[in-house]
């Protein structure tokens, strides 16, 4: 189950993106060590190598970071400090994987895709299962129907279940498990629902540019994410699987 596709290109992507930032960073602190090296000895002789057990700890944390998020991919379980690296991934590795992919020449949707997917599996291995009240479904508005004059935002009921759009069967999905259900515009309306929510997780239906921000904003708050489909393209009466929905719910819920 996985709210992306099956596709294993992905999950390569994201472990060769995340492989090279970690080398990355890892090659900038060993140059901020060397390269200042002679000139520390004049300011004091301990300086050199009090800046070198620094960087050396730093250099030993974002190398576990890369190497330990990449193994348990590839072992299909978490390792030992495994929910922390998750968050490192999250904050600061993702904005580097994005400028390392698009040099190499792969598109944004590619690398957040695949960051999308592995931060589905490392939910599922992670976490537990919930009372229906601490799921949120969190829900974009370009799933209503563009010609309809309800305002759905603030309340979702106002919905009339007329068909026309995916809202009356999460409606229907929401009835049936008994969790939340919420429909934001943007990112401030999305922070300001899981606020009042204060769900315990969220599972969220969205394109891949506001998935990967909403999983990054609402961070340490695990964030299951579903792409949406959009035959009229971007943001314009778009649908979302309900069977794929549903199955993430049922995993999820006690």
């Amino acid at each position: 189950m996985d709210g992306t596709g099956n596709s294993t290109s992905r999950k390569r992507l994201f472990i060769g993106l995340m492989t090279g930032s970690c080398a990355l960073v890892c090659a900038l602190l060993a140059l901020l060590w060397i390269v200042p090296y002679i000139g520390l000895q004049n300011l004091h002789p301990y300086a050199p190598l009090i800046l070198g057990i620094l960087l050396g700890i730093i250099f030993l944390l974002v190398a576990w970071a890369g190497l330990g998020l990449v193994l348990s991919i590839m072992v299909h379980r978490p390792l030992p400090f495994t929910g922390r690296v998750r968050g490192l991934t999250i904050k600061l590795l993702l904005p580097l994987m994005s400028l390392l992919g698009r040099a190499l020449g792969f598109s944004k949707e590619d690398i957040h895709t695949s960051f999308i997917k592995v931060n589905n599996e490392l939910v599922l291995r992670e976490l537990d299962r919930f009372e229906p009240s601490k799921i949120l479904l969190l829900m974009p508005h370009c799933l209503q129907n563009s010609r309809c004059d309800m305002r759905l935002t603030y309340n979702v009921d106002n919905c009339k279940r007329c068909g026309m759009c995916p809202i009356t069967g999460l409606l229907a999905l929401r009835d049936r498990y008994g969790v939340h259900l919420a429909i934001a515009t943007g990112g401030t309306i999305a922070r300001r629902i899981v606020k009042q929510k204060r769900p315990a997780m969220i599972i969220a239906v969205a394109c891949y540019r506001d998935l990967s921000s909403g999983i990054q904003d609402t961070y340490p708050l695990p964030v299951f994410g579903v792409l949406n489909e959009r035959p009229n393209g971007p943001c314009l009466d778009t649908t979302v699987p309900i069977e794929r929905l549903e199955s993430a719910l049922t995993r999820f819920l006690k």
